[in-house]
């Protein structure tokens, strides 16, 4: 009696280390599709707040994106813009984005409606837009975007 007491106690003693052994693991990191969605609304968080530090780290040092009217910005320009309050963002509303990722390379798409100045005009309105993000040196930054307005 005393030998099946004794297993009895060690098989609910190991259950439960398995099982405190699950509740212990460490929280599951987020996927790289989810990792880049999140820097899209911290991107979108930085431009409301007026941060260029933190769209700095955002963008790479080489990004450039094409506007809906064809025109190009570089990094340096962006957040001179913001810094200076020529550019800026009241409010946004960002729609589903979709992410395809290919090793070091992440496309996004995505789709806002936001009540926005860009360059010191009025740039309200519906776009959908991609971009792209790169890892380098273990964290991603946009190198490329694109953005078009939906009339």
């Amino acid at each position: 009696m005393k030998k099946i007491a004794g297993m009895v106690l060690l098989v609910v003693a190991c259950a439960g280390l398995i099982f405190a052994q699950d509740k212990m693991a460490p929280a599951k990191a987020p996927s790289t599709a989810d990792a880049v969605k999140q820097l899209e609304r911290d991107w979108i968080g930085a431009e409301k707040a007026g941060d260029a530090d933190r769209l700095s780290q955002i963008l790479a040092d080489d990004w450039v994106a094409l506007g809906p009217d064809g025109s190009t910005i570089t990094k340096q320009a962006f957040i001179a813009d913001f810094k200076s309050g020529k550019s800026k963002v009241e409010n946004f509303e960002i729609g589903p984005m979709t992410v395809k990722v290919m090793g070091s390379v992440a496309v996004v798409q995505g789709s806002d409606t936001e009540k926005s100045v860009s360059g010191g005009k009025d740039s309200s309105g519906k776009y959908v837009w991609m971009d792209v993000f790169e890892k380098r040196e273990g964290k991603w930054q946009a190198v490329r975007s694109q953005n078009a307005m939906v009339k």
